[in-house]
């Protein structure tokens, strides 16, 4: 259990160096709302990696069987992060008065959960690692239900715990960064999301 649990931690820490939508907007809302706000988004994002480890654990072979399941993925995606880039590349610094012009958003908490869980879960190459996960667990004729426990918590725990550090380290960078930083850093995020939007479409095209 030792081994797969240690194993599932190198394979989060793999997971946690990529960067993508979710690391840029992670970094961004915790800027932007608190780490909080962070922390609840990290959680959403949390919850649809095990989702997918559900889904792709007991149904890699039901998954199979439609060939274009990936493809409409990658066309949904596609659109909610183009829409997320547009609305962020366009979106207007706010200023509060008592803390000497450091910007926020008055965000409502309870849709951190949602934004985290989607713009992670509308990702197919998310769902592409956690099917070859799926598979690396299957192959392993060593790993008993105990061990694919372990391993999964070691991948799943290791994730959340670095995207709550990222969230940290941005937060304690926020009083660092002024309304102008703010918005070149808004208008930098909204053109990666929408390049990554635009990569989906390009691996849907490509299918």
């Amino acid at each position: 259990m030792i081994q797969a649990l240690i194993e599932g931690v190198y394979m989060g820490l793999l997971l946690s160096a990529m960067i993508g939508p979710v690391f840029f907007s992670l970094i961004q809302n915790s800027l932007e709302s608190g780490f909080k706000y962070a922390m609840i988004m990290a959680l959403g994002i949390l919850s649809s990696d095990f989702l997918y480890v559900l889904i792709t654990y007991f149904g890699i072979n039901f998954l199979s069987g439609f060939p274009n399941f990936e493809w409409y993925l990658s066309i949904f995606g596609g659109v909610i992060l183009i829409g997320f880039g547009i609305s962020n590349f366009f979106k207007k610094i706010v200023e509060r008065p008592s803390t000497g012009g450091i910007p926020f958003k008055l965000l409502k908490k309870r849709t951190a959960f949602l934004k985290g869980f989607s713009i992670n879960g509308i990702n197919p190459f998310v769902l592409l690692f956690w099917i070859s996960i799926a598979g690396l667990v299957a192959i392993n004729e060593s790993f008993d239900k105990i061990d694919i426990s372990a391993y999964y918590f070691g991948i799943l725990g290791t994730v959340f715990c670095f995207d709550l550090i990222k969230a940290f380290v941005a937060k304690k960078l926020k009083r660092m960064i002024g309304p102008k930083v703010m918005l070149v850093l808004n208008r930098g995020v909204g053109v990666l999301l929408l390049l990554y939007g635009v990569r989906l479409f390009w691996h849907a095209f490509n299918l």
